[in-house]
């Protein structure tokens, strides 16, 4: 069975990752793993490890992780808020039917808030956003 060994291997962990290097092809027929630069994705640094120096080929596999992680994050952060819409849906049905009156007393003032401070915002954003829209349509 021939399997497809990639040259570069991305260990994310939060706000980056680390970037090795695959070698496959070496005489003792393991895979040797060898840690070439750390990404810093809130900066977008890319720090060489070491006295390392990046080739040209090390810099576009980077820069292309960097590109489709970003899009994974995006798409991700949407589903993330999509099920917060299916959460909220379910917790009305829950207020309304199911629960107990100490069960709302326990939660009622935090959900309240919280639903008080995401409508400001909403409604905040949806004002600029209208306003922009009129201003760009008046010129």
């Amino acid at each position: 069975m021939v399997v497809h060994v990639p040259d570069y291997f991305f260990r994310t962990r939060d706000g980056g990752a680390s970037v090795f290097r695959v070698d496959g092809d070496n005489r003792h027929g393991r895979l040797d793993m060898d840690q070439i630069a750390s990404i810093n994705m809130r900066t977008g640094d890319v720090r060489p490890n070491g006295d390392r120096v990046l080739t040209a080929e090390d810099h576009e596999a980077i820069n292309t992780w960097i590109a489709d992680r970003k899009e994974t994050l995006e798409w991700r952060q949407m589903d993330d808020i999509l099920r917060a819409i299916d959460q909220m849906n379910a917790t009305a049905h829950w207020a309304q039917s199911k629960a107990t009156d100490e069960q709302l007393d326990m939660v009622t003032d935090t959900l309240l808030m919280a639903m008080h401070d995401l409508r400001s915002v909403l409604v905040r954003k949806k004002a600029a956003a209208l306003s922009k829209d009129a201003d760009e349509k008046a010129r």
